[in-house]
């Protein structure tokens, strides 16, 4: 896939959540489940859960300010990572590439967005094995799950269709 932006008239479907909430306390079920985690918080809460996702996404920032906790985590474990750069607002083809390259059955794998991850959930809901949850982190509210099926994957594709292409 090329890189798409979020044009303006679409950034009011991703003021919306998609999913489910998903309580910490319910991570403890997980334990059989492949797991994609996009955001720090997040990334860092399933692995305080003992969970090893398949893929984690962050960048470093918790709405707008830096957190390091996920990012200490990855350097003290000496954790291989991918850095892709990714602006706001957009899913590079490079962001794209990793995600879906990421997901070649071998857990653990773990990219670092330079710039903003949000749009993430899009390539991780439609390269994600078909059963796999993808948690990602909401504002002010907690974590969201997306449960990897037919109906998700059709609206990551859509969603994607109708982003702006980049050149």
């Amino acid at each position: 896939m090329s890189g798409r932006r979020l044009q303006p008239e679409l950034r009011e479907e991703f003021q919306r959540p998609v999913g489910r909430d998903l309580p910490d306390e319910e991570l403890k079920h997980y334990h059989a489940k492949q797991i994609i985690t996009v955001g720090d918080v997040v990334s860092l809460t399933v692995r305080e859960y003992g969970l090893v996702p398949i893929l984690s996404v962050y960048d470093g920032f918790t709405e707008r300010r830096e957190l390091t906790g996920f990012a200490d985590l990855v350097k003290r474990g000496g954790w291989a990572e991918t850095v892709v750069g990714n602006p706001a607002g957009t899913i590079t083809s490079q962001l794209d590439d990793a995600v879906r390259n990421a997901l070649d059955g071998t857990p653990g794998r773990i990219i670092r967005v330079e710039g903003e991850e949000d749009l993430a959930l899009l390539p991780c809901v439609l390269y994600a094995p078909d059963g796999a949850v993808v948690v990602y982190g909401w504002p002010g509210k907690g974590m969201m799950a997306v449960d990897v099926d037919g109906a998700s994957r059709m609206w990551a594709r859509e969603t994607l269709a109708r982003m702006e292409e980049l050149s």
